[in-house]
């Protein structure tokens, strides 16, 4: 039986790292700094609003500030803030608002908005769809070792979508993603042990990949481990 190999959604989650400058100061004084201009300032109160770190969270009020912190051109923040347009997090859901900003961010070289814009152009959100150019974005956010990406790429190159068909390179995407710990990819990676796709059938290293996927917690491995019992 071959498993569905499953395309990982590309969504990140809102980045709450600080910047070393930012570590050393209050809340209060993050605000302060923010309403006076200060572009990480403005995406540390953006993260803060956004997680509900130290005060009560608020999408709108994130939103506002990952705004003026990425209209500064902070590549953080715009991938951000094009991630709660997507979601309608604190604004109207806008697709192609969420595509704009990923767009700006992935210009500059941010790998999640490299992955998330490979995303919208994979599935045609906000933007005409595009294979071939969400495997472009997919690779440049790959190449910068991104596991979603990573995992991403080699979903299109398993299913011919936006480039020749090539299971084994499909195999090596996979086989990246699924060592840095990605449990989606571990699955996949299994799936193709499983079914000798791209690799020659290997019924224990599919098991030894659903089981580490298993021991993150994924439901979908464990139900693929109780089934070759």
């Amino acid at each position: 039986m071959i498993y569905p190999i499953r395309l990982f959604v590309g969504l990140s989650a809102v980045c709450f790292a600080l910047a070393a400058q930012a570590q050393t100061l209050s809340l209060s004084e993050t605000r302060l700094a923010a309403e006076q201009g200060n572009v990480k300032a403005q995406y540390e109160l953006g993260s803060a609003y956004a997680s509900g770190r130290g005060v009560k969270r608020n999408p709108a009020e994130a939103a506002k500030w990952y705004t003026l912190a990425a209209e500064q051109g902070l590549p953080q923040a715009q991938n951000n803030l094009g991630l709660m347009y997507e979601k309608g997090r604190g604004v109207a859901r806008n697709e192609a608002e969420a595509v704009k900003w990923y767009t700006l961010s992935a210009e500059q070289g941010d790998a999640k908005a490299q992955n998330n814009l490979g995303f919208m152009y994979a599935h045609g959100k906000g933007i005409a769809k595009d294979e071939a150019l969400a495997v472009e974005w997919f690779r440049k956010a790959a190449e910068q070792a991104l596991p979603q990406a990573e995992n991403n790429l080699g979903y299109m190159y398993a299913h011919g979508k936006g480039v020749a068909k090539d299971e084994a390179e499909a195999v090596k995407w996979y086989t990246q993603a699924a060592e840095r710990g990605f449990a989606l990819a571990q699955n996949n990676l299994a799936s193709m042990y499983h079914a000798g796709l791209g690799v020659q059938k290997d019924a224990e290293e599919a098991r030894k990949w659903w089981r580490k996927a298993a021991e993150q917690g994924d439901a979908n491995a464990k139900k693929k481990l109780e089934n070759l019992k």
